[in-house]
């Protein structure tokens, strides 16, 4: 059985319209790069059935890679779209206690990263009230340190 150009274009349009379905933009790509395969053979008919799995198979991790790396570079970026790393250095103040290994929270008097009040954890027990330095964001979580009375963390 050949593999007709038509063939490529209805499964780029199906892979298109399954995308509506499946969230994370990934089933585009390789819609995109069918309805380019089928553009492809109808200008050039004589690609093997081979030949156009390897080309579709080519253009569609180009596509995707495309997408993840270069088009959408903001995997460093938080949902207010802040990046993380604007975090470290801040001041708050501890409202709920921490200790090791468990968690607390600290507040900022104004919003970091989308919102004032975030969990951290820390490597020594503080008590809430006291002022804290951001050193890290590991994930979710602030790592933050006790500023001493001189303001050095």
């Amino acid at each position: 059985m050949n593999i007709e150009w038509w063939h490529w274009v209805v499964a780029g349009l199906a892979l298109i319209v399954a995308e509506l379905a499946v969230p994370g933009m990934v089933l585009v790509w390789f819609g995109i790069a069918a309805l380019g395969i089928g553009l492809l053979l109808a200008a050039l008919p004589a690609l093997s059935p081979t030949l156009q799995i390897a080309l579709w198979t080519l253009l569609s991790s180009l596509l995707v890679v495309a997408w993840f790396r270069v088009f959408r570079p903001d995997r460093n970026k938080t949902q207010a779209g802040s990046s993380a790393g604007e975090a470290i250095g801040e001041i708050g103040l501890l409202v709920h206690e921490v200790a090791p290994f468990g968690r607390g929270q600290v507040r900022f008097q104004k919003p970091l990263l989308g919102t004032d009040l975030w969990e951290c954890i820390a490597d020594e027990s503080m008590a809430a009230g006291e002022r804290v330095k951001v050193l890290s964001v590991e994930g979710t979580l602030l790592k933050v340190s006790r500023i001493n009375r001189g303001g050095e963390a």
